[in-house]
């Protein structure tokens, strides 16, 4: 069996600030770092990770780090599991970025929406996400018949195309994503195929929210 393991990274300082972080380098909180160290202490307790792929961004980096030091495990990092680029409204906070005029304040109409300044439409998160995953069959492929346990740590809006290509309703996606923290295990067979997933709390996990 292939199981992933996709985790939102424990709180940001956008988070905490309520910026859109896009791309930019903003780290764990002091309170995340030592949830993301707990969520992984506690995980262990009943999941054999042997595989960490990480999102490049300094906040997943961080997250994906508290996993390697209780697994023992390398970190990679796949670019395909950024956070979307939102362009010129990158680094903005909520509440200053529903003033602008061009900003799609619906989060359910974005599919082609595409952020000025080089940003990118969820049509183009989701065709990177779609590729990653597509990349996870073909190497399951490859390994020999045993179970594998990969954790997956990547961003908000990455959940939302994630879940879409897993439930196999493109272009169609939920408004909703995970907790900080949150975990969505998945038995993954291929893209196409609609998946059941199951959501697991961990941490603070199971008591905050951090959806705009």
């Amino acid at each position: 069996m292939n199981y992933l393991y996709f985790i939102r990274h424990a709180e940001s300082e956008a988070n905490k600030k309520r910026i859109l972080a896009s791309w930019l380098p903003f780290p764990l909180t002091d309170e995340g770092r030592e949830d993301a160290r707990r969520i992984a202490a506690e995980l262990k307790e009943t999941v054999p990770i042997n595989r960490i792929i990480s999102s490049p961004l300094l906040r997943a980096m961080q997250t994906a780090e508290a996993f390697s030091t209780v697994y023992g495990q390398t970190v990679q990092t796949d670019e395909r599991l950024s956070e979307q680029n939102q362009g010129r409204y990158s680094g903005m906070s909520y509440d200053v970025v529903k003033l602008e005029a061009e900003y799609e304040a619906d989060p359910l109409q974005r599919w082609d929406w595409v952020p000025r300044g080089n940003g990118e439409s969820y049509e183009m998160v989701a065709e990177r996400v779609d590729s990653f995953l597509n990349s996870m069959e073909i190497e399951t492929d490859e390994k020999e018949n045993s179970d594998r346990h990969t954790l997956i740590v990547t961003h908000a809006v990455v959940f939302r195309l994630l879940r879409a290509v897993l439930e196999n309703t493109l272009p169609y996606y939920p408004k909703d994503f995970p907790n900080n923290g949150e975990i969505w295990k998945v038995e993954f067979h291929k893209v196409g195929f609609q998946h059941r997933i199951e959501s697991i709390l961990l941490g603070n996990s199971r008591q905050f929210i951090h959806n705009p």
